[in-house]
């Protein structure tokens, strides 16, 4: 059993909440003051068993992305527990630049797979450390946004900061 900090700040797109292991890495993120609601989006063995409130440099590293810093939070380290596709599917969702969002064919492309649009679909859905992976950056394929776990009005708001 594991002990976790939990922090959670205002953004302009509402509460955001991170649990952040003693190893300093993102379990789990998303714009929610609930903590209880991110905990159950860690895979169970990656899961803590308490959460103790406090501050963390990812904290930090969210702060300056509302400030302008886009890239700061993919080096933020994280933590995920998967298959080896998902693995790589999450490491490939940190290499989408900013402002340049991938159609989830696009993206199936990039994971060696062009026909299997679904998987990276399910890939985006088990996202855990929703922003330090930005799941946001992947659309349906004729541009729209698709879904997301934090609601599509917070995707769309990051979407459009990112535009620049």
């Amino acid at each position: 059993m594991t002990t976790a900090t939990v922090q959670t700040l205002e953004t302009p797109d509402g509460a955001f909440t991170l649990i952040v292991d003693s190893g300093a890495r993102v379990l789990a993120s998303g714009w929610t003051a609930d903590a209880d609601a991110l905990v159950v989006r860690v895979h169970p063995v990656l899961r803590p068993a308490d959460l103790v409130p406090g501050q963390t440099a990812a904290g930090a590293a969210v702060t300056a992305y509302y400030a302008g810093d886009l890239a700061s939070v993919v080096t933020v380290p994280v933590r995920q527990h998967g298959t080896d596709l998902q693995l790589q599917g999450w490491a490939e969702l940190r290499r989408i630049e900013p402002g340049a969002p991938l159609s989830y064919a696009e993206f199936a492309a990039r994971l060696g797979k062009p026909s299997a649009a679904r998987v990276a679909a399910s890939i985006c859905a088990r996202n855990a450390p929703a922003l330090f992976v930005p799941c946001h950056r992947v659309l349906r394929n004729d541009g729209s946004l698709g879904g997301f776990a934090w609601g599509t009005p917070v995707k769309h708001a990051l979407l459009e900061r990112e535009r620049g």
